[in-house]
């Protein structure tokens, strides 16, 4: 296998889990009956832009966009540099990615929203809502991300 620069490694798992994670969005969302993905995108926005940011257009809608983008990179960034002070590529990527999707949870939903200006952001928990979240945060950014930074690690040497 080719090396790769760690950040190039980092570019394609975060690319990879935020392509994942909003497309998951997008058919929980449809599957709900709903048809305006944008809204999904404009309530991403709310984070910083707070509840006007659901009146926006197409512009506000590429904010929460890239909003997605940046975090979904910042756990990228943070699994890899656990990988590698931890030494986790003795562990089973799976496993590291299961727990990792439910880090995400936990950080997201207790510390992120929050903090931020997102509606509804400081309610109560919804179970049902809560695991669906998890396993779509295990599945979409857990698992990949886990997985591409043991191939990285594994192959550096």
């Amino acid at each position: 296998m080719p090396y790769q620069s760690k950040a190039s490694a980092i570019f394609k798992a975060g690319l990879l889990a935020g392509t994942m994670d909003i497309l998951a969005a997008f058919i929980k969302y449809s599957l709900e009956g709903k048809k305006d993905v944008t809204v999904i995108l404009r309530y991403i926005a709310t984070g910083v832009l707070g509840k006007e940011a659901m009146k926006g257009g197409p512009g506000i809608a590429l904010f929460g966009l890239a909003l997605h983008y940046f975090i979904a990179f910042v756990f990228t960034i943070l699994l890899f540099l656990l990988y590698e002070k931890m030494r986790l590529t003795r562990y089973h990527p799976l496993l590291i990615g299961f727990m990792y999707g439910i880090f995400t949870w936990l950080a997201m939903n207790l510390v992120i929203l929050p903090l931020s200006h997102v509606p509804g952001g400081r309610g109560p928990i919804n179970w049902e809502q809560a695991v669906i979240g998890s396993l779509i945060l295990i599945a979409c950014i857990g698992f990949p991300v886990s997985l591409l930074a043991r191939k990285y690690y594994l192959y550096k040497k």
